[in-house]
């Protein structure tokens, strides 16, 4: 802390009580890169669990005909 004429200037710690040790971006980084972990072996296990080359039926985006509707003449 130092005086120059009417002006205090104090130094960053000292104004905010503190020290600031930068955990928070390691705590980010590793909660990251965790969570792309997860969902990486999520979609890699899917992916070798699903049936390859079965096929049901067609896919549209079409919902099927209601037996109520009637078309039009």
């Amino acid at each position: 802390m130092e005086l120059q004429g009417d002006e205090l200037h104090v130094e960053t710690d000292e104004a905010r009580s503190g020290s600031t040790p930068h955990i928070v971006r390691y705590v980010l980084v590793i909660s990251l890169f965790l969570a792309i972990a997860a969902l990486t072996v999520i979609w890699v296990t899917g992916a070798f669990s699903a049936a390859q080359g079965s096929r049901v039926g067609d896919v549209t985006n079409q919902a099927p005909p209601s037996p109520a509707y009637t078309e039009p003449k």
